[in-house]
């Protein structure tokens, strides 16, 4: 698959990369696992010169000879004798070189040098601010485990703390993007395709591009490849987390189990997992890995109440839902069994999906203030989407369907009025009431 979208992220770099010729630059680029962040940066600098150091799982004088070896091709400068070299006297090699000539360092995991050795840090700290006042660097960090990315550079007591120029957060593909990539390779797809494959990889780079190098566009063909024996899919969510979890990986993943099978309440998880204080893995899953949201209907005036918790990445979602639940059927090979059972439940489980899709076509969009779902404590009356415009003084009540022949407008007027009944008239306002569908994808 070729390399889509970005357009926002590459004019970022550009204007840093200008920066960095006068001022040195040290740039933080964050996202999930496989979101595409080493290739963002190579296709920036597929024309230019990169030194580019992944930090390996590996002895400190192995890594050495390696990123020697990448300065010795890229830049054709040898180093000294690399026996017994340290990382801090690679990178004061690079920082005095950069007094002289324009450099962009690119160092791939960085968080993994807490494995390797974690004084790099305080190193890197001393030569940064030693040398960057007259350095001509731009110096590009990329992790994928949230957890350590944010203490590296979060965390006031670590010695990188505040050092960076700059910070890049790259995200899934937009619903647009999605749409731009399956007409162009598979001019013919159906929306039910274009809504699996939203489904199933929530936008992320690289589970898109498995699908299409395997030319899987179809929902049917998606559901064979992500549950097929030895599937790339399967013990993507495992390996995704564990290093985030550490070893109360546990009781995160039966925790994230229990919301992607639709108890969302403390509550409902606390009785589930006959625990009495859940609380604090939840504040946890929310602020420290940023992997659950904590959602309130629209006006909702306690903090405490009616409070439901969603799993935001969508292939989590459904990796949850499936492998982790159901991980015996696949110990046992009984992979076309899970298959089986992920298809028979998959109009409900993307019915939830397809209210996310939308939205986030509405937030590409930028036409509104305020966008969310409502309901009300008895759980009588519920809204998928209400966008307002506090701006023009419009707002728009929306019913998802996956079927447009079930949006009934009347039962959505009868809620809305109830809404407003709760939360205050829209006086001088201009509403409207719409039902979308996966016809409108």
């Amino acid at each position: 698959m070729r390399f889509f979208d970005r357009e926002a992220e590459l004019e970022k770099l550009r204007e840093i990369e200008e920066l960095s010729q006068e001022v040195a630059q040290f740039t933080i680029i964050t996202g999930r696992r496989r979101i595409g962040k080493t290739e963002l940066v190579k296709q920036f600098y597929a024309r230019k010169t990169l030194l580019y150091f992944f930090v390996a799982r590996k002895a400190e004088t192995d890594l050495c000879d390696i990123f020697i070896e990448e300065i010795r091709t890229k830049l054709n400068i040898p180093m000294i004798d690399s026996k017994g070299i340290t990382f801090a006297t690679v990178f004061k090699f690079i920082m005095e070189l950069s007094q002289n000539q324009h450099i962009t360092l690119f160092i791939d995991e960085f968080q993994d040098f807490f494995r390797v050795n974690s004084s790099i840090y305080s190193d890197m700290q001393n030569i940064w601010d030693s040398y960057k006042s007259t350095a001509h660097i731009h110096l590009i960090v990329a992790g994928s485990v949230n957890t350590l990315m944010n203490k590296i550079f979060k965390d006031k007591k670590e010695p990188l703390f505040g050092r960076q120029t700059g910070t890049m957060h790259v995200r899934p593909f937009r619903p647009s993007v999605l749409k731009e990539i399956m007409s162009e390779y598979c001019p013919e797809y159906k929306k039910s395709d274009l809504l699996a494959l939203y489904t199933l990889t929530g936008g992320v780079a690289k589970y898109v591009e498995l699908f299409i190098d395997h030319k899987k566009f179809t929902e049917k063909t998606m559901l064979n490849m992500f549950f097929e024996r030895d599937s790339y899919f399967l013990s993507e969510g495992k390996n995704m987390l564990v290093d985030e979890f550490g070893k109360d990986y546990g009781i995160y993943f039966s925790i994230l189990t229990l919301i992607s099978q639709g108890k969302t309440t403390r509550s409902e998880l606390e009785n589930a997992l006959n625990i009495k204080e859940l609380s604090g893995y939840l504040k946890n899953l929310s602020e420290e890995y940023g992997l659950i949201s904590k959602k309130q209907p629209l006006y909702e005036r306690s903090v405490n109440k009616n409070v439901h918790y969603t799993i935001e990445d969508q292939f989590l979602r459904f990796w949850f839902r499936f492998v982790y639940k159901y991980s015996h059927i696949i110990e046992a090979g009984a992979n076309e069994k899970l298959k089986s059972i992920a298809e028979r439940d998959f109009p409900t489980v993307s019915g939830k999906s397809l209210e996310c899709y939308f939205m986030e076509v509405l937030k590409e969009q930028g036409c509104y203030t305020r966008l969310g779902y409502w309901n009300d404590r008895k759980g009588e009356n519920e809204i998928d989407i209400i966008a307002e415009d506090e701006v023009d003084n419009k707002i728009e009540f929306i019913e998802v369907k996956r079927q447009s022949k079930n949006f009934d407008e009347e039962l959505l007027k009868s809620k809305a009025a109830t809404f407003m009944k709760a939360v205050g008239p829209y006086e001088g306002y201009e509403i409207s009431y719409k039902g979308i569908s996966i016809d409108d994808m």
